[in-house]
């Protein structure tokens, strides 16, 4: 079965990441776009633009000393949205985080314009980024 258009976009996103290449990421996200991120720490509400959603993905890395990793593990997807589920590990301030998360994005066409980040467990996240 051919990977749905989307979730191939998705699925280089999540590359982008790991690979912390910002040009790539820049053309996925939209202008214009939020991520809402769940919890109450740093990185909790709404992130508004490109810009900011960029910056706090590099302030992910900064933060753990470049430790943070995500792992896709699921992806569905169609014309108007993506679901993924993804691992997340990383080390900070003598602390390991490993915790599972759903990540949804909302597309116009090429573009992610809302991505609304779910935790499997927010208090292990509030815990971590603390």
């Amino acid at each position: 079965m051919t990977e749905h258009p989307n979730a191939t976009l998705i699925r280089r996103g999540y590359q982008a990441f790991s690979a912390g290449d910002v040009a790539s990421l820049s053309e996925l996200i939209a202008t214009d776009a939020v991520q809402h991120m769940p919890g109450h720490n740093e990185f909790s509400g709404d992130h508004r633009g490109r810009d900011e959603i960029l910056k706090m993905y590099g302030q992910l890395a900064e933060r753990t000393g470049g430790s943070f990793k995500v792992e896709l593990e699921e992806i569905y997807a169609n014309d108007d949205q993506v679901v993924t589920v993804y691992h997340a590990t990383g080390d900070r301030a003598g602390h390991h985080l490993d915790t599972r998360h759903a990540l949804v994005f909302k597309m116009r066409g090429e573009e992610a314009v809302d991505l609304n980040d779910v935790a499997m467990d927010v208090a292990t996240d509030d815990a971590f980024w603390n």
